[in-house]
């Protein structure tokens, strides 16, 4: 069996200090772990649902952090793109990027970014079912970018709620590339009246280990060490401090698995 992947980090950078306390810690855990880590920051949250919602301390500078936490710490990089001009520039700074769920159609940004060569993480969107996400997958591969993962994030439920579909992960699979969850973002509760999504990270462990039991390769777990007090998303990340003891449980189960 290969090494789980994980794709953690904060939701986005918020300082120049935060990405690297968060990756040292990340990266010591995988090391000990043999876990395959990617770090992921986003350099700019394009979709808030309110104006005054943080977006970033600006794309040039948020990118440059990103890169120099990749350069400096040694790991590989990850971060979404949302405009089909944006990936041919941030490909100069990260080895990954992702295609937020809610842009899983855009023909012109998958196109984009399958072009740059570099590794495409595609999330799943909320109202697209694991058997349409041929069509995305199609789109990045027809550059001739083969270097693809598909991530499963949950699906809308009424309003104000999403739902995971235990299903999902092995449905995705037959579509013959490496499938994650989105264990995080999964567990949002968007469009709240307040105009800040809730989240429900006590049950990142529950899914996390779901994912793992239905054959996931790997998870996508947001993280920060104090999440009340993240600018972005803090509702549903994970404390750091729990992200070890989840991922030994995890380990335990794909280790299970492969001795059946």
């Amino acid at each position: 069996m290969n090494k789980l992947i994980l794709i953690a980090g904060p939701c986005i950078i918020e300082n120049d200090k935060m990405p690297f306390e968060i990756c040292r810690q990340v990266k010591s855990i995988c090391e000990d772990l043999e876990i395959d880590f990617v770090f992921k920051a986003s350099y700019r949250k394009a979709n808030r649902t309110m104006l005054e919602s943080f977006q970033g301390i600006g794309d040039e500078e948020g990118l440059e952090i990103i890169k120099a936490v990749g350069s400096e710490l040694g790991v590989k990089t990850l971060t979404d793109v949302h405009e089909s001009k944006d990936p041919a520039k941030v490909a100069d700074y990260v080895d990954y990027l992702q295609i937020p769920a809610f842009l899983c159609r855009q023909t012109d940004l998958l196109l984009a970014a399958g072009k740059t060569g570099k590794g495409i993480n595609i999330k799943k969107g909320q109202f697209v079912s694991p058997e349409a996400m041929k069509f995305p997958l199609d789109k990045v591969r027809s550059t001739g970018n083969n270097r693809v993962w598909l991530c499963e994030r949950g699906f809308t439920f009424g309003y104000e709620d999403l739902v995971v579909d235990a299903t999902s992960v092995p449905r995705l699979k037959k579509l013959g590339v490496p499938v994650l969850m989105d264990c995080t973002h999964s567990l949002q509760q968007p469009n709240q009246s307040s105009g800040v999504s809730g989240g429900n990270p006590e049950m990142i462990e529950t899914i996390a280990l779901s994912a793992t039991a239905t054959g996931a390769d790997g998870l996508f777990i947001e993280t920060h060490p104090n999440p009340p007090e993240a600018l972005s998303d803090g509702h549903s990340m994970l404390p750091i401090s729990e992200l070890e003891r989840i991922l030994v449980k995890v380990l335990k189960i794909r280790k299970a698995l492969d001795d059946n």
